[in-house]
């Protein structure tokens, strides 16, 4: 369980402290918004109304305490930035930002942002790979290069095994685990026959996965 901050309760800031709280993290939300922070404060380990550009508001919060400062303000770059700079300034561990723009990133990361996040960039790509991918249930990016894929298991692997498929050398990717019935399930066996209607994950690079996925 890690201390958590969250600062901006537009609905990106709401979700991620929601799914923080449901990973098992302390979570503290913060907005200037009453009516936000009424909403969320049943669901949350702590929450607080508070203009977050005032230093006086991020002292009184004690930044240094939490493991991960976020801040989601969305509808006006100037107060994420200046945001940014104080909690790094109280001596905030790691504070990662929100932007969607390239430019936004560039400066937040000159005045002290850890790590920057694009969630809508970032989810219309998931998008567009996962639904332009025949079979394709889900997509996380791990890196610009690398990523895990959700798929059907083609009807052409099934009842084979991966050592008979070869995957590895055939296609240059890793089968790391079975979905079945929602259930998911380590690959450990190369040996173990792959059923009609099972998911497979899978990892690789993009350019891999996405060969992979058209041969078949």
């Amino acid at each position: 369980m890690r201390p958590m901050l969250v600062i901006g309760l537009g609905h990106f800031g709401k979700n991620l402290a929601l799914k923080l709280v449901e990973m098992g993290n302390e979570v503290m939300a913060v907005d200037k918004d009453e009516e936000l922070v009424s909403k969320i404060v049943p669901f949350v380990t702590r929450a607080q109304i508070g203009d977050c550009m005032e230093i006086e508001v991020l002292r009184s919060l004690g930044v240094s305490n939490f493991d991960v400062c976020f801040v989601c303000i969305s509808d006006n770059f100037q107060s994420s930035l200046e945001i940014t700079s104080l909690l790094k300034e109280l001596g905030a561990r790691y504070v990662v930002s929100k932007t969607d723009r390239d430019i936004q990133a560039k400066f937040l990361r000159i005045i002290g942002a850890d790590d920057i996040i694009y969630p809508e960039r970032d989810m219309a790509q998931r998008t567009a790979i996962k639904y332009s991918i025949a079979n394709a249930f889900e997509y996380y990016e791990l890196t610009p290069e690398y990523a895990i894929l959700e798929i059907l298991v083609p009807e052409n692997w099934v009842g084979k095994s991966i050592r008979t498929l070869n995957v590895r050398t055939n296609h240059n990717i890793n089968i790391i685990g079975i979905k079945h019935n929602e259930q998911l399930t380590p690959m450990t066996d190369p040996d173990y026959p792959l059923i009609r209607g099972e998911h497979l994950i899978v990892a690789g690079s993009k350019h891999d996965l996405l060969s992979m996925v058209d041969k078949g």
